[in-house]
């Protein structure tokens, strides 16, 4: 078997026949010695290339003179210097990621859109980057200083030697592996499991575009005459210059490196690259490493150093970097991962420890208002296939009919007042929302006295409005309302707030049952993921005229993602709606459904 050495020779165009390549590349045979093409003998042992340190032919045996034996050819790594999100098409990616863990590399997997699983298990089996054929690819490769170049699919000729496996069997061994089918929802699992020293061979699996025994096409390489005769640049399959790939041994693998990817296929080419580099890959929904509980313990374990998200999803560098650094506390909420919502259904007890005037949560003691809540909940956990989180809103600024010291008709409710109820919630895996109704007070005001409430991970925050008085007004006269400047400066608090403490997202509720109660809602800040905003309809009495009042909210706040639905007990006509009804008849189903 034929192996190339790679030394300072010039590069050179290609276009000679394949056995012009010893021209430039010293042609060795091991003597005795067969390897795959990932540089191990086949009793997994590395492979000499038969020349000594200082340039000269040698006999393999180095023993005695101090030094070691070549292990073969070695990628150079880079640590990445600052957190990256990389985007474009597959051809970028994969340039961006190579610049970002190699600093060279003497052999590269270049392949074809199409070919990128392919290539990305070998360029992970093989220990050396991954591109996708595009404009910024020659520069990269004279970047990297490559030497051979192993080529799947239709490539532009990059002007270097080419190996280029006639079919799956070919490639599989000169990785050292058999070829192993995948389907699409299993490929980047199972590329997060290959690394040079678990190599793999990943073809996709037959899909309805694919033609009947046409899978191996794109690996196939044209006949020994072909050539690039036509003068006509561009992809083509190219002729091999070399039979086998030059013996490569794997760099040291990157520490605390972190690659992560939405599943986008265009990441695949990138992935294999960080895998060859050793980094972790991380699986983030919609680009949010909190997503869910998955991605929120791989960064918990991973302790990154260095973050790299694969396209437009993960938004930008700081965006990554703050919400990686709150996974990597690895505290979870309720149902798992780190948001609030979308894809969980809050069912609550709505009022105040100790008082059942104010509504179902204070009709029983702590422990009993726990063991009901949880009950209230389960009776949804078969209507819906989302988790279905028992709540308590505990309203801890009550409106009053009386001024009081303060003169804002508003009795605060003291933080070690409400903390056991809070913490024991916590200790039963339940979410808890503090409302507040401010009287002639502001809502931030108020917010920051529970501030050591909202530092826990379990607990959000509800406005409502129906209390927030003018100068001059008096609740039960007046229906209070609240401005937008003025919820907008609770976002502010609230999302820096989560922000700055490496919180989970908070919910943010907004109760409202007149429109004039909130006018110009939809303008609401919502740009701010540490929090997910939710107007609450607590429209109250019959069945028909809280299903207008629903629409009437809906249809005045159409760029609001998230809706809460009130049952009360008392005050509905004929009856609350059963926990069937409110799922089935309320359109579009509820997010938060409260009780009072």
């Amino acid at each position: 078997m034929f192996l190339g050495k790679i030394g300072d020779a010039p590069r050179r165009a290609r276009g000679r026949a394949p056995a012009a390549a010893g021209a430039v590349l010293a042609l060795v045979l091991l003597a005795g010695c067969e390897t795959d093409g990932a540089g191990r003998s086949p009793d997994g042992t590395a492979a000499s290339d038969g020349v000594d340190p200082d340039g000269s032919a040698g006999d393999g045996n180095d023993e005695g003179n101090g030094q070691e034996e070549p292990q073969g050819l070695v990628a150079t790594l880079a640590v990445p210097g600052e957190t990256l999100v990389v985007t474009g098409e597959a051809s970028e990616r994969s340039v961006d990621v190579a610049g970002a863990l190699f600093a060279s590399a003497p052999v590269v997997v270049l392949a074809s859109p199409e070919e990128q699983l392919r290539a990305a298990s070998a360029g992970a089996a093989l220990g050396v980057p991954v591109l996708v054929d595009g404009v910024d690819t020659a520069a990269e490769l004279e970047r990297l200083g490559t030497e051979v170049v192993l080529a799947l699919g239709e490539v532009a000729d990059p002007g270097l030697d080419v190996v280029v496996p006639q079919d799956d069997a070919a490639l599989a061994r000169l990785l050292g592996t058999e070829p192993e089918t995948v389907s699409a929802e299993e490929a980047l699992d199972r590329l997060s499991e290959v690394s040079p020293g678990s190599p793999a061979l990943l073809v996709p699996a037959p899909t309805d575009s694919t033609p009947d025994g046409d899978e191996d096409a794109a690996t196939v390489a044209p006949p020994d005459d072909a050539s690039s005769t036509s003068g006509t640049p561009g992809p083509t399959l190219l002729a091999a210059d070399l039979d086998e790939l030059p013996p490569t041994a794997a760099p040291e693998p990157l520490a605390g490196t972190v690659v992560l990817t939405a599943g986008d296929d265009e990441d695949l080419a990138a992935l294999g690259s960080a895998r060859a580099a050793g980094a972790m890959i991380v699986r983030a929904e919609g680009g949010d490493p909190r997503a869910t509980g998955e991605s929120v313990q791989a960064l918990a374990g991973a302790a990154p150093q260095a973050l790299i998200g694969l396209g437009e999803d993960f938004v930008d560098a700081e965006t990554l970097a703050w919400r990686s650094r709150v996974a990597a506390t690895g505290v979870e909420l309720p149902g798992g991962g780190q948001l609030v919502l979308p894809d969980k259904t809050y069912v609550a007890l709505y009022g105040t420890p100790g008082s059942g005037a104010l509504g179902v949560l204070g009709e029983q003691p702590e422990e009993e208002t726990v063991t009901r809540a949880e009950e209230l909940a389960a009776a949804y956990a078969e209507l819906t296939d989302e988790p279905v989180i028992p709540t308590l809103e505990i309203i801890a600024t009550i409106a009053s009919s009386e001024a009081g010291p303060d003169g804002n008709y508003s009795t605060e409710r003291s933080v070690e007042e409400l903390r056991p109820l809070i913490e024991l919630a916590g200790e039963h895996g339940m979410y808890v929302v503090l409302d507040l109704q401010p009287g002639r007070t502001d809502f931030v005001t108020q917010a920051r006295i529970y501030e050591d409430l909202l530092r826990l991970p379990h607990v959000g925050l509800a406005l409502d409005p129906e209390w927030r008085l003018r100068d001059g007004e008096v609740h039960l006269v007046q229906i209070g309302q609240v401005e937008v400047a003025e919820v907008d400066e609770v976002v502010t608090y609230l999302a820096d707030l989560t922000r700055e403490n490496d919180l989970p997202q908070k919910v943010l509720v907004l109760h409202q049952f007149q429109i004039r109660m909130l006018p110009g809602v939809n303008d609401v800040d919502q740009s701010r993921s540490e929090l997910a905003v939710l107007i609450h309809v607590d429209g109250q009495g019959a069945q028909p005229d809280k299903q207008a009042t629903w629409r009437s909210l809906l249809n005045n706040a159409p760029e609001v993602e998230h809706w809460g639905w009130k049952n009360f007990y008392d005050e509905d006509i004929p009856g609350p709606l059963s926990p069937e009804e409110t799922m089935s008849l309320v359109e579009p189903t509820p997010d938060f459904i409260s009780y009072q």
